[in-house]
């Protein structure tokens, strides 16, 4: 079944140094047998016309099989395959769109090759596998469907919204404002690419969240063990971009560390289990709103300061594998455990 989930908008890639950024020693992974290839089913696009679409809506039933049905029903919105006259009905409307035709040429433009992302999904998945060996590795499909869905997870896939990734300044992306804020689609770039995925993977594959989550600690012990892993899994991005922060956001969390985590203290928020009341310490937004001057507090600090806890807690705890860390369901043993206090 199509899972497509809230946006998650953090960033990727910036190559610092050979260790991780916590000083860990990097594990060597290229022994693992994982090679990843996306396929470009947004190329495949390219040879639709209006002659051969009971032809393609065929052979891509075969060959895309969970995907293609997905993504006609609930990505573009074009039908179920299986009603093929409908299906090209409206087909036939889409392709012959100024809209269609000027969308694909940006996704051809910006992505002529996506060697440099199955680099890096090839590294994290490795890391995956390193630490899991059981995980099962997906097909990975890129494709754009009008700015529908960025990373779509379904029966045996994972999708690529390509027309997601398009750059900070991508034309498209201004008329979106509605529904996608200039905050969040400031991120909308190539290098975000791999970093989506494997968070994506994380969280909806690997380790999703217990529906019995409902404290603030809990939320942010569980959205630091996602942090943790990422680190883990992709050593050579930067902190700031795996939060996705801006660095000056990063610089603003990092000085403000101790007073951020004495006003949770203070606000008796740690327990609170009124999602209205601790959202705004959990999703994206621009800032938040009841802490520091002039808006240019950094957003999601719960976040923060549980991957914070989370690091602590495997640092001083050395001998405990990564399973062994997603297995303990008890958040305050994390926060016992890791000592936190600020720093």
């Amino acid at each position: 079944m199509l899972k497509i989930y809230p946006l998650q908008i953090y960033c990727f890639f910036l190559i610092i140094a050979l260790v991780s950024c916590k000083g860990e020693s990097r594990v060597d992974v290229s022994h693992i047998d994982v090679d990843i290839s996306i396929e470009r089913f947004d190329r495949a696009l390219d040879s639709l016309h209006v002659d051969n679409i009971f032809q393609k809506n065929r052979e891509w039933l075969d060959h895309y099989g969970f995907f293609y049905t997905d993504y006609m029903q609930h990505m573009l919105e074009a039908g179920n395959p299986m009603d093929s006259v409908r299906l090209a009905t409206v087909l036939k409307q889409v392709i012959a769109t100024d809209d269609f035709k000027a969308l694909k040429k940006s996704v051809y433009e910006t992505f002529p090759d996506m060697e440099a992302q199955e680099a890096g999904l090839t590294d994290a998945f490795r890391h995956l596998k390193y630490y899991f060996p059981e995980i099962v590795i997906p097909h990975f499909i890129a494709f754009f469907s009008g700015f529908a869905v960025q990373t779509p997870i379904g029966e045996g896939y994972l999708g690529i919204g390509l027309d997601m990734f398009l750059g900070a300044d991508s034309k498209f992306y201004p008329a979106l404002r509605e529904s996608i804020p200039y905050y969040i689609s400031q991120r909308f770039t190539p290098e975000n690419i791999v970093p989506r995925v494997v968070e994506g993977y994380i969280r909806e594959e690997l380790y999703p969240q217990d529906e019995l989550d409902v404290s603030l600690l809990q939320h942010m012990v569980y959205h630091g063990k996602v942090l943790y892993l990422m680190e883990r899994t992709m050593p050579d991005v930067a902190d700031s971009l795996k939060i996705g922060y801006t660095s000056q956001q990063w610089d603003w969390a990092n000085r403000f560390e101790r007073d951020v985590w004495a006003w949770f203290l203070q606000e008796n928020l740690l327990f609170e289990a009124d999602y209205n009341r601790i959202q705004k310490y959990l999703g994206e937004a621009p800032f938040t709103p009841e802490l520091g001057e002039r808006n240019e507090s950094a957003p999601k600090l719960g976040v923060y300061i549980g991957w914070k806890i989370v690091r602590q807690y495997m640092e001083r705890h050395p001998e405990t594998t990564l399973e062994e860390l997603l297995r303990i369901t008890d958040a305050q043993v994390v926060l016992d455990g890791a000592r936190y206090r600020g720093k």
